[in-house]
């Protein structure tokens, strides 16, 4: 079984050190704008050799020459996209920064807001699929902050370099052959078929070979059109995707419970999962995930915080003394960018130079001491 996506954005954006192989590059005018230098499109050797010899055989997967023709002008690797490749945040991160990132207080507050708008949209869609429309509108907020990220990435761009990559090439050369085939039925068009670093794209993030399994047109208009600012066909997707994989209505997906079968932390909450866990893992195969999905939805719905707090990290801090600590270093002119409790690049740094201005060893580790001191 491969799920809806086996690639997530990652949170933290990660340097790319090299890519063997790859030659001298020439930049090219991207099909998306995009801040980041390493995401933009540019032509290199062996990229291009490798799409020449894609274009040879792809006929015989359905494709006509010309699509495949107008598809790859401006397109080019993308190197940005391998360091992400390696490095995926729910699979990476413990489940509290995970949670703490994926349902934040804004996240909630933003899920609110977002449901209280499309609520019609989102009770038609329930009562078409059977989803429960704090669910998909869950999905829509970890995957895309609510349509604010739906990625800038040009999707052949983005397939194309991951299957030259080679890592997981014919997954991914599978992907680019679906996202041909949707410009070669009119859904998009190639200057809008944008998503993230491995090509999932929309407002729920739909990796190309599940969108042409799943996707749908609820608006009536013709067009599966996951892409625009209005997110109809793109929730009513999601639930259809769900409903596909098994979802039980009036069913659970999981329970907060001392005596259940699943604690991600040690010392942390114990969840006792029902069959919708599943189901929900079916869109991202990841427990984090479907648990952050599942926590962020009975949020929007109003429920409260879980009742069991989680242990201390393996710095010995708990997560108010996290939030405590990046107050304090901000405070001190050390900026954390936010008190989430989340020690990542930015509160590393920030650790890191408030140590050098105080000649301690800088470690960019956060610890007791260091919070006794500030």
């Amino acid at each position: 079984m491969i799920s809806r996506r086996v690639f997530s954005t990652s949170i933290a954006a990660v340097a790319l050190t090299g890519c063997a192989g790859t030659g001298p590059a020439t930049s090219v005018a991207p099909v998306a704008r995009s801040t980041d230098p390493d995401l933009v499109p540019r032509t290199t050797p062996g990229w291009s050799a490798w799409v020449d010899r894609f274009k040879a055989r792809a006929g015989a997967q359905g494709l006509r020459a010309d699509v495949v023709e107008t598809a790859f002008r401006g397109q080019g690797f993308v190197p940005g996209v391998i360091a992400r490749d390696r490095n995926q945040t729910e699979f990476t991160r413990s489940f509290e920064d995970y949670l703490a990132i994926v349902a934040s207080p804004k996240r909630v507050e933003a899920g609110r807001a977002a449901f209280a708008e499309q609520r019609g949209r989102l009770r038609a869609i329930e009562d078409r699929y059977g989803v429960p429309a704090q669910i998909v509108a869950a999905i829509w907020g970890v995957e895309s902050n609510f349509g604010a990220r739906r990625g800038s990435i040009p999707v052949i761009s983005s397939t194309s370099t991951l299957a030259f990559d080679g890592r997981r090439g014919e997954f991914f050369e599978k992907q680019l052959v679906a996202a041909l085939k949707i410009l070669q039925t009119g859904d998009t068009t190639p200057r809008q078929l944008v998503g993230s670093w491995a090509g999932a794209m929309g407002h729920t993030q739909f990796i190309p070979t599940s969108y042409q399994a799943y996707a749908v047109d609820f608006t009536g208009d013709g067009r599966r059109d996951i892409w625009s600012d209005d997110p109809s066909d793109a929730l009513a997707s999601t639930a259809a995707y769900l409903s596909r994989s098994g979802w039980q209505t009036g069913a659970s997906w999981a329970v907060e419970d001392a005596g259940g079968n699943l604690q991600p932390d040690a010392g942390g909450p114990v969840f006792r999962t029902g069959p919708n866990f599943r189901a929900i893992k079916r869109y991202n195969n990841s427990d984090n995930y479907a648990l952050g999905v599942g926590y962020l939805a009975d949020r929007i719905a109003g429920g409260g915080p879980l009742r069991q707090e989680f242990g201390p990290d393996r710095f010995g801090l708990r997560l108010s003394q996290r939030q405590e600590l990046q107050r304090r270093l901000t405070a001190a002119g050390f900026d954390t960018d936010g008190a989430d409790g989340v020690i990542g690049p930015k509160s590393r740094a920030a650790i890191e130079a408030y140590q050098r201005s105080r000649g301690l060893p800088v470690t960019g580790d956060p610890s007791l001491e260091l919070l006794r001191s500030l």
